[in-house]
Parts: structure tokens; C-alpha cells; sequence
């Protein structure tokens, strides 16, 4: 029998070779817009041309890390015949990672409360799929990361979206207790965020922690709180980052290295539970099954070998907050309304007209590359990437200082 949950709202007459939950997850407005846009758009046809300003993802625009290479390259030489067989969750790598977490969050990780998954993406999954039965709730805020509703419908959830404050940039606590009903099961919480670049204060998070608390009694089944948190070493100003994980025990936290390293093609991280969350024997054994069953979303050997040494470092945060500085003060001076983040690769900017999509095309007319609000199922923003060199920065500027001028009346 098909799971309704799945099948309710996929389109009628689709091709019978695919299945209703493919046909469905094709059909995701946010994932049409994002496959055209880079697939079909003035950005797919002209983004890698000279002169062209790319701020749309979180892609490198400047060669690697020498560090970052040598850990790789030494982690390519065997030390024994098993050095390139299955891996699983290495103790030494857990190891490695529990201890980092430890010191990050002041929360006493241990090795067994990593689980080693191909990047962040299969760390979401894989905490959804580890509470969730098909047919029970997710409630995550707008704008979210763009593909929490694949992932989400993926798994045979059902995605419940709240807006958050679109002037502090921070979770609409009462618009998330409305959206709680009998059928919720996870919250997923993405600080840093992406794209506004906030960072929830410790006050938030417990206020959310209480309000889950009260939800769980209320419905009477525990609301599991699904932490992604891939740039919580990505953080300006000498902030400190707070993760939900602190505050509430029933917290899976999310982590992949891809943003740590600025290496998202290298599929690395973790999912983390805090030794304070209750679970029972079999909750390990649940995890480490669906490890498998989703199709071994281990990270590959090599990866797993060089996590250790990879965990001593970062990207140049520094180099990343003076980019964002650069262009709060230049687009500033335009008349652009720019909320500094405090962590992140991102810029989350309200557009000068209501149609974002209008504008980031006047943009690309001038060869300067970013994502638009829709996307992000958040009309009247555009999101730009700290990630372009300070070469694209500058040149960037005069296009943006032409497209404000254009949209005054």
C-alpha cells in the first residue's frame, strides 16, 4: 500500500515508470526553480565566462588550503592491508570529533555519540529518519535551506513551514507553537543560518527548548529537535556560538566539514547526539542499521583517515568577515539594507524593488551572479556568497550600484 503521506499531491498522469514519491520530489516548486536556475538560467550559460561575478553558492573561487591537501595526501598512504577497506564509524575519528564538539559546546561528547555520515546532507536524513515514522510532521522555518523539503519528503514527512522575523532575522517562537499539532515530531533549527547569517542567542534557544518541552507533554510524544549546524565554526566578531544541543537534550546535531574546509565536494560529517539525551539501548543500532540500509552513508576511507588532522583547522574565518565588511560598507553607502551576519558564507539583503527575481536578473545582465529570495521561499531578498574572491568583490561593485540606481523610480 503507498504511504499517503507520499503519494497525496503528486501529479496525475506522471510517467508510471517513475514512482509517485519521485514524481513528487520532482515536482517541488523551490527544487524546480533551483534546478532551472542552474541549469537554464543566464547563470548556467554564462557564470564560468571571464569577468563573470559568482556569489551564488558556497563553492570555492580560490585554490585550496596547502593544509588542507597535505591531510589529504598523507591520508592516502596505507598504513596496513585494511587502510582502503569498508569503514564504518572509525574510533579514531569519533574520537577526533567528539573531542572538537566537547570543546566547541562545553557539552561532554563522547566517541559514541558520533555517527559518521557523507556530509551534512546524509546527517539530516539520517536524524529524520532515526525519530521519524512516514506521515509524522516537520516544522522548520522560511527561509529555510532549500532542500529540507526534498529530504524531508524523501523520508515520507511532511514539511510544516513557519516564517520567521524578516527584521531580527530570528525563529518566530509563537508561529512555531501554533504549527505544532498531534502529528509533529521533529523542528529542525539551522544556526548559523543559512542564508540570514543569524546566530539564535542563548536566550532563544531556551525559550524554544521550554516551548518543545510544554509541545511534548501537550501532545503527549516527545518533539525531537533536528540541530544543522555546519558553520557553527564559521562565526564573526569573536562571537560565541550556542547550539540547541545545549539547552535541550532531545537535540540530533547535524555537522559536515565541507563548510569548515570550504570542500563541499568532499562528503564528510556527522550526526551527534549529547550524552544528556535519553535513548534507549536500541537507538545506536537503529542509527548505525540505517547507516546501511541508506546506502552505506559512511564517509568514504580516505576522508575518514584525514578527519583527525583536518579537525586542528579552518578556512581563513578572518579573510571571510573582512569580504562581509567590504560589501556591508559598499552596498551599504548604495542604499542597500544590510544586516551584517554573524556567521556563515551569506548576505541576506532586501531587494530595492518587490520582485527579486527582476532584479537579481538585472544583475546578471551585468554578469554579477546571486540567488533570489523565491528560492528561498522568501520574495523580496537576494543571498550572495562570501565565498567570490576580493577580485570579484570589487569588480561587482559598480554593477550593484548600477542595479540600485535602475530601481528608483
Amino acid at each position: 500500500m503507498n504511504d499517503p503521506s507520499v503519494t497525496a499531491g503528486a501529479s496525475p498522469g506522471h510517467d508510471d515508470a517513475v514512482s509517485d514519491r519521485a514524481a513528487r520530489l520532482a515536482s517541488i516548486p523551490s527544487f524546480r526553480r533551483i534546478d532551472a536556475f542552474l541549469n537554464e538560467s543566464d547563470y548556467a550559460r554564462r557564470h564560468l565566462m571571464p569577468g563573470a561575478c559568482d556569489f551564488t553558492l558556497g563553492n570555492p573561487h580560490q585554490m585550496p588550503a596547502d593544509r588542507y591537501v597535505r591531510a589529504l595526501r598523507d591520508a592516502l598512504i596505507p598504513r596496513h592491508d585494511q587502510w582502503f577497506a569498508y569503514q564504518t564509524n572509525d574510533e579514531a575519528t569519533r574520537e577526533a570529533a567528539a573531542e572538537s564538539l566537547h570543546r566547541l559546546l562545553a557539552v561532554p561528547f563522547r566517541p559514541e555519540d558520533i555517527y559518521l555520515t557523507t556530509g551534512g546532507f546524509a546527517a539530516i536524513a539520517l536524524a529524520l529518519k532515526t525519530v521519524a515514522d512516514p506521515g509524522d510532521e516537520v516544522i522548520y522555518s522560511l527561509p529555510p535551506w532549500f532542500l529540507y523539503e526534498p529530504l524531508v519528503l524523501e523520508a515520507g514527512l511532511v514539511p510544516v513551514k513557519v516564517k520567521i522575523n524578516t527584521i531580527t532575522f530570528d525563529l518566530d517562537l509563537d508561529a512555531i507553537d501554533a504549527a505544532i499539532t498531534g502529528r509533529t515530531r521533529v523542528v529542525i533549527v539551522n544556526s548559523p543560518n543559512n542564508p540570514t547569517g543569524r546566530i539564535y542567542p542563548p536566550e532563544l534557544l531556551r525559550r524554544l527548548a521550554d516551548l518543545l518541552d510544554a509541545a511534548s507533554a501537550r501532545i503527549g510524544r516527545r518533539i525531537y529537535l533536528v540541530s544543522d549546524e555546519p558553520y557553527n565554526r564559521i562565526v564573526f566578531d569573536g562571537l560565541r556560538f550556542h547550539s540547541p544541543a545545549e539547552f535541550y537534550p532531545y537535540t540530533l546535531l547535524a555537522y559536515s566539514y565541507g563548510k569548515t574546509h570550504l570542500s563541499p565536494g568532499e562528503r564528510v560529517g556527522y550526526l551527534a547526539l549529547p550524552p544528556t539525551m535519553p535513548r534507549g539501548e536500541g537507538m545506536s543500532h537503529a542509527i548505525t542499521s540505517l547507516q546501511v540500509a541508506m546506502g552505506w552513508v559512511y564517509p568514504n576511507g580516505l576522508l575518514q583517515h584525514a578527519l583527525p588532522e583536518l579537525e586542528k583547522f579552518s578556512i581563513d574565518v578572518g579573510q571571510l568577515q573582512r569580504r562581509r565588511d567590504r560589501l556591508a560598507q559598499a552596498l551599504g553607502s548604495m542604499g542597500y539594507r544590510v544586516r551584517r551576519p554573524e556567521g556563515t558564507f551569506y548576505l541576506y539583503i532586501p531587494t530595492p524593488i518587490p520582485d527579486d527575481e527582476a532584479f537579481t536578473a538585472s544583475l546578471a545582465r551585468r554578469d554579477v551572479f546571486v540567488l533570489p529570495g523565491q528560492l528561498f521561499e522568501t520574495p523580496g531578498f537576494f543571498r550572495m556568497s562570501l565565498t567570490a574572491n576580493e577580485d570579484m568583490i570589487e569588480r561587482s561593485l559598480p554593477a550593484f550600484e548600477e542595479a540600485m540606481t535602475q530601481s528608483r523610480p
